[in-house]
């Protein structure tokens, strides 16, 4: 989301528009990790060591410097990710429609920028009226409920949003979830929810687990996760769950026209949909409502963290779509968070993959609205020399400005005597290189390269992460004991561990059962698709989503390996396509360039190749249609729909849409004042159309 950084930036923080690109790069870098961390915690663990209201402010900080410095977004960009990939222990379900997250709004201002920008996109007047669906955002675990015939067949968690954990023998325990629709249903639906527990419920859990002495649960929010996702469907049965409905995904035919007329269907099947639920039909109604409801937060049964706004007119969020990882038809209106103070203990430098040191606050451990907090980021040294953060320092931390948790101040009249100015480092704590800062930057970065453990470890733990590879079993720890053992070296080396299956089994706190699973685990990823293959790589600025673009835009590895390599010489025409795919852009295509232009590193990537099924990408959320794999180019002024959603349509129909007209390009789509684009399709012969031919072509009546 679009927010105005001056107003909004907390007292400690430097606007975003004063931002250098030096500090924009160490801050992006500080979020990519701290958001990470905490959706792991969150979405796989069920035990978040933050507030929705501080991850919340992570994630609009990180969007803040995305939108001025486009490019450098971060191949581990949290802007292309909705949670984190589903635990194990479950099996996994895809959902037939993503379960995407939501874009947040904090004050009046940032809900109005929504509704301008949706307006902008439709292309409608400044002044057109847009109607909304209110509904209290439940803090619990968001759930897809398949139903076929109107009879319940499955259910999913959202886990990473495209597959979740299959729990539907505990929801088959739950009274709140109907197993037959009432009255005519679809032949195929996705419902999704929320499954949360009250209150009141939550304190008899606790008060029953307290008495048989067992763990309490810190909030309703854990206690509802981890009853639901209990392998004991026993447990998940004595537990006391509610459900709210309010969103559908995958449907086999149309079921209202607009949203709140959806929530009445869901009533009549069976569902209880939240009753405070309330149609508005304006930006001062929904300001009004946001007031009104966040003044009866305390006294309601459940925890809520704010208010979800939908645009109601179905019709309209088809147009609209999704950009990244959230609709363009909705916003979470977030409630205010809180401050806490508490003594720094430490400050410690970690090393990332790509050579970074980044300041780590230690904390006394301080609880703030129920949340634990022991660590906060430190941004780099020029933060430290500003606040004059010092060991030993009562601090504040801020639960709701642009970077949580994060220190906002020193509380300098409590400051111990004795106390000096942190010096930061200007060598690497993991190797001893030189820490080199250059000119016009604020990030220090260990020179030592493929000699500096850190970074060759950091790498190998992205290549096996969630969003990459994916490796049960071989998470932060394990890759750094294998690493120490001398076994890995490079990505490759970790298909080579299977073979040393009796010598992991042998090794203390695993066993034959732990290492045959994590054989089997290593053995299943030698299938993967293309763009998790390009993601692991850990390539700068090419996080999930332009993983995903190159895979798209390339198809197969084949291509894709072909097409880099040409990239490499300037001014070539593969050079010129890479930069013009929309999402990628001259700078990230120059670090592929540079990436593919260092020997070892395509052999890296071809050793590993070899030992793989690489499979091309599909073609998700895509129709068959005319377009479907042709390369279009939109140019001039287009009358009857912004360029925003006309992209949005091409990509929704199959194509790939680019800024540059070449002998590649199948389709020139000429709006009114069509320059030189126009010209050039001429010149090579490339097919154009005017708008109302491109309406056609696209479906549109």
């Amino acid at each position: 989301m679009s927010r105005k950084p001056r107003a909004a930036a907390a007292p400690d923080q430097h606007p975003v528009e004063e931002l250098t690109e030096g500090d924009a790069a160490a801050e992006l870098e500080s979020l990519a990790k701290e958001i990470a961390k905490h959706d792991r915690a969150y979405h796989q663990q069920d035990a978040p060591i933050i507030t929705d209201a501080e991850y919340d402010a992570l994630r609009r900080r990180n969007a803040a410097i995305e939108a001025r410095f486009p490019e450098l977004i971060r191949p581990d960009s949290p802007s292309n990710r909705v949670g984190d990939a589903p635990a194990t222990g479950f099996a996994k379900l895809r959902h037939r429609q993503p379960m995407l997250s939501l874009d947040n709004a904090f004050d009046a201002a940032e809900f109005a920028e929504f509704c301008a920008r949706a307006r902008r996109f439709l292309g409608l007047a400044a002044e057109a009226k847009l109607s909304f669906v209110a509904e209290p955002k439940i803090d619990g675990l968001s759930i897809n409920l398949t139903y076929e015939n109107g009879r319940f067949v499955r259910g999913a968690t959202r886990g990473d949003g495209m597959e979740g954990e299959d729990v539907t023998a505990n929801l088959r325990t739950m009274s709140a979830v109907p197993q037959q629709l009432h009255g005519a249903a679809p032949a195929l639906i996705e419902i999704r929810g929320e499954v949360f527990m009250t209150k009141a419920d939550f304190l008899a859990l606790n008060e029953a687990q307290a008495a048989a002495g067992q763990k309490i649960f810190a909030n309703p929010r854990n206690a509802a996760a981890g009853s639901l996702r209990q392998l004991d469907v026993r447990i998940t049965a004595g537990r006391r769950l509610s459900l709210f409905a309010y969103a559908m995904g995958e449907a086999s035919e149309a079921i209202a026209a607009t949203h709140s007329a959806y929530l009445t269907r869901l009533k009549q099947w069976g569902f209880a949909v939240n009753p405070l639920s309330a149609p508005l039909t304006s930006e001062q109604e929904a300001a009004a409502f946001q007031e009104r409801i966040g003044a009866e937060r305390a006294g309601l049964g459940y925890d809520i963290d704010g208010v979800v706004y939908k645009i109601d007119d179905l019709a309209l969020q088809r147009r609209l779509g999704f950009v990244g990882r959230a609709p363009r038809w909705a916003i979470a209106w977030k409630f205010p968070a809180e401050q806490a103070t508490t003594v720094l203990e430490d400050i410690r430098v970690q090393v990332g993959r790509t050579g970074a040191l980044t300041p780590v606050a230690t904390l006394q451990p301080v609880n703030v609205g129920g949340v634990l907090v022991a660590r906060a980021t430190l941004h780099n040294e020029d933060e430290i020399a500003r606040k004059d953060v010092r060991i030993g320092d009562t601090v504040v931390l801020q639960r709701a400005g642009d970077v949580i948790p994060q220190i906002v101040s020193v509380v300098t009249e409590r400051r111990p005597p004795g106390t000096v100015p942190y010096v930061f480092p200007d060598h690497c704590p993991a190797c001893g290189s030189v820490a080199a800062r250059p000119a016009g930057e604020v990030v220090r970065r260990c020179t030592g390269g493929l000699i500096c453990p850190a970074q060759r470890v950091e790498r190998l733990i992205h290549f096996v992460s969630r969003p990459a590879f994916d490796i049960d079993g071989l998470g932060e720890k394990t890759v750094r004991e294998f690493y120490d053992e001398g076994w890995l070296h490079g990505p490759a080396d970790l298909f080579r561990l299977p073979a040393r299956e009796a010598e992991i089994a042998a090794r203390e706190g695993w066993g034959r059962v732990s290492a045959r699973n994590l054989a089997r685990a290593i053995e299943a990823r030698r299938r993967v698709p293309l763009d998790r293959f390009i993601y692991a790589l850990g390539i700068r600025r090419i996080g999930e989503a332009n993983a995903r673009l190159l895979a798209h835009h390339f198809h197969d590895f084949a291509n894709w390996r072909t097409q880099m390599l040409a990239a490499t010489t300037i001014g070539s025409e593969a050079r010129s396509e890479l930069g013009s795919i929309l999402g990628i852009g001259p700078a990230i295509a120059e670090e592929l360039a540079e990436f593919f232009s260092e020997p070892r590193n395509v052999a890296a990537i071809d050793e590993l190749a070899a030992t793989l099924t690489i499979e091309p990408a599909a073609q998700a959320n895509a129709v068959e249609s005319a377009l479907t794999g042709k390369t279009v180019v939109f140019t001039g002024s287009l009358e009857s729909m912004s360029r925003p959603e006309a992209k949005a349509r091409a990509e929704a129909l199959g194509a790939k849409v680019t800024d540059t007209v070449s002998k590649k390009t199948d389709l020139v789509v000429l709006g009114a004042d069509a320059g030189s684009k126009a010209r050039r399709a001429a010149e090579l012969g490339v097919r154009t159309v005017t708008e109302a031919e491109w309406r056609e072509l696209a479906g549109y009546s």
